[in-house]
């Protein structure tokens, strides 16, 4: 059995203002912006298994398969979001981290409307962000 423990207790993540655990800095601080899709995938897997402190294990082949991509790109993809400073990990455990201030320029914020967005919908917009010209 795993034992859990905090890899970074002075990011230990809080519920934040807006009561949501997906922080709306995600988006205002441009974090978003600096990850590929699959990077962003993993994020949003992290953050709904993690626990109250954010920690969680998943093998790599589990991830895999949950987010239908190859051990390679998971692998990939944690270590974007390792470079971003939104997780840390010490195999096989996670931790989803308090968000910090990116460095650079923070992306505009977007504008706000009367009407709450789904969940799709803004997955739907990060994956759409993400994709370049085809060549």
């Amino acid at each position: 059995m795993i034992t859990k423990r905090l890899l970074c207790p002075e990011r230990l993540r809080r519920v934040p203002p807006q009561f949501s655990w997906i922080d709306q800095r995600l988006v205002r601080d441009g974090h978003l912006g600096r990850c590929s899709p699959a990077a962003l995938a993993l994020y949003l897997l992290l953050v709904t298994v993690a626990d109250a402190q954010g920690l969680s294990y998943y093998s790599d082949p589990k991830v895999a398969r949950l987010l239908s991509l190859s051990v390679a790109e998971v692998r990939h993809a944690r270590a974007q979001l390792l470079q971003a400073g939104l997780i840390a990990f010490e195999p096989p455990l996670y931790q989803v981290l308090s968000l910090e201030a990116a460095d650079g320029p923070a992306l505009e914020p977007t504008p706000r409307t009367a009407q709450p967005l789904p969940l799709s919908a803004i997955l739907r917009q990060m994956l759409d962000a993400g994709k370049g010209p085809l060549p």
